[in-house]
């Protein structure tokens, strides 16, 4: 027999649904989203680009494999909630180390299942993203509203969830993490010499599966906070410049905006996600709010230059405007065949290109994971210019 029902959902445009909690049962007003991959909640949960935000899981049997201490995107998650259909608090899975759960309600994440998603998901794509207040059964409609109209979505989601000091990483490293995240979880370097070549990151909220793809390249990387200045980068001597995913509008940091601007055309530089937005805004285009974004694991992008369609993992609200482009130096290199929105540029002469999508996935296909080999090539020919 099903228990009573102790958790509400009610979003701004007056809808709720009521459904059981797990995770933390705290309240919170989030803007709702969701993502339509059928697995991988472990990093849809720990990836920082879902800070602020309750993800609808389209795919209904959630936590049933459990959670394993080598898949998590970070150290801290900080993603605002997660919706779903079904949720299983006995995961069958050899790698399994705890529950989604009890992960969620360490770190203060609500949950709610029992609920529609089909009808949630429905209403996102129709109506777009919006304020969404998970709640007691108690709150009343009028009382939900008013809570959700006076809170005000922060804006200063990358200069949380970014890392607060640099760090060196080397080949071979491992990244990996225990579920309790103890102290010194992530190994941190002295030395940056190691790598055939020096890659600098910058953390707007990174997915750890970016910079361990960097490392099995070869590459030593530098971790930097988001608002390094360009001088302080080119302190550190790279070879190349990598900007990495994060939360929220672009047009929120334009510190890293300004320091990009600074550094291109000095170094190869390469975007993903978040940092494509802010290499195109560098530049001088602009960009502009979806009306439910993307966020799954098989969209699929088309590659101009080969014709080669491939299948991506996407997170994200914002994109880059086509008509902006013009009068920058900036040429399409990646289409969304879903709705045609720009998923990659690149300028050939400052060695600099960025993508919309994932291509470091996790979740998700490895399409596109030839973009890291374009990189490695790229610096390789600063490299030879250089000496």
């Amino acid at each position: 027999m099903l228990h009573e029902t102790d958790r509400k959902i009610i979003t701004e445009d007056g809808a709720e649904y009521l459904g059981y909690g797990f995770g933390s049962d705290k309240d919170a007003v989030l803007e709702i989203v969701f993502n339509t991959s059928m697995a991988g909640y472990q990093e849809i949960l720990s990836d920082p680009s879902y800070t602020d935000q309750a993800v609808v899981m389209t795919y209904p049997l959630i936590g049933n494999y459990g959670m394993a201490r080598d898949d998590y995107e970070t150290i801290t998650p900080t993603i605002g909630g997660l919706i779903v259909r079904e949720y299983n608090d006995e995961p069958s899975n050899f790698r399994s180390e705890e529950t989604l759960a009890s992960v969620m309600k360490r770190f203060g994440i609500p949950g709610v299942s029992g609920v529609d998603t089909r009808k949630i998901g429905r209403s996102i794509r129709d109506l777009g993203s919006r304020k969404v207040l998970i709640t007691r059964p108690e709150t009343t409609l009028e009382e939900g509203l008013s809570i959700i109209k006076g809170t005000k979505l922060p804006q200063d989601a990358v200069s949380r969830v970014s890392c607060k000091e640099i760090t060196d990483h080397l080949p071979g490293e491992v990244t990996g993490t225990s579920a309790a995240f103890p102290a010194g979880a992530f190994t941190e370097c002295k030395d940056a010499s190691d790598g055939k070549y020096h890659v600098v990151l910058i953390d707007c909220g990174m997915k750890r599966n970016i910079l361990r793809s960097l490392l099995s390249h070869g590459c030593t990387v530098t971790v930097v906070p988001w608002n390094t200045d360009a001088d302080t980068i080119l302190k550190l001597n790279p070879d190349g410049i990598m900007l990495s995913n994060g939360p929220g509008d672009p047009t929120d940091v334009p510190e890293t905006i300004e320091t990009v601007r600074a550094l291109i055309g000095k170094l190869p530089v390469f975007g993903i996600c978040l940092g494509h937005q802010i290499l195109s805004l560098a530049y001088g285009a602009k960009t502009y709010k979806l009306l439910f974004g993307h966020r799954g694991g098989n969209h699929p992008v088309k590659d101009l230059t080969t014709g080669r369609i491939e299948i991506t993992s996407q997170n994200h609200s914002y994109a880059v405007d086509t008509d902006s482009l013009s009068g920058t130096p900036l040429t399409v290199t990646h289409r969304n065949l879903l709705d045609n929105t720009v998923e990659g540029v690149a300028c050939e002469k400052d060695r600099a290109f960025s993508v919309q999508y994932h291509p470091e996935s996790s979740p998700g296909p490895q399409d596109s994971m030839y973009l890291f080999d374009r990189f490695i090539r790229l610096m390789e020919e600063y490299h030879a210019e250089k000496n």
